[in-house]
């Protein structure tokens, strides 16, 4: 385990509110970095997505970079976009 994994885990254990901010920061940034990596598994610019939705490219990096505002059916358009499904699951604690 790194220092930074030790320090987060750490961190964690004592600091409930940083642990509930972390989890859903990460969970924030996992869904940007799936929607990057489809695009560029599917051979597609921000800009040749940003074209297909009909919106700017800055949207689609404020997407891909920020993920925590963005609608359900805006995912379903991205999917489609580069040609990918989208499928949610809840999973319980």
């Amino acid at each position: 385990m790194s220092d930074v994994e030790q320090y987060i885990e750490e961190r964690r254990r004592r600091d409930p509110e940083f642990a509930e901010g972390f989890d859903a920061g990460f969970t924030d940034f996992k869904i940007g970095v799936l929607l990057r990596q489809t695009r560029e598994a599917a051979g597609l610019t921000q800009e040749q997505v940003a074209r297909k939705l009909g919106t700017q490219k800055s949207a689609i990096s404020r997407m891909e970079n920020h993920a925590e505002d963005v609608r359900l059916s805006t995912l379903r358009a991205y999917a489609q976009a580069v040609g990918a499904q989208l499928h949610i699951y809840l999973i319980q604690n």
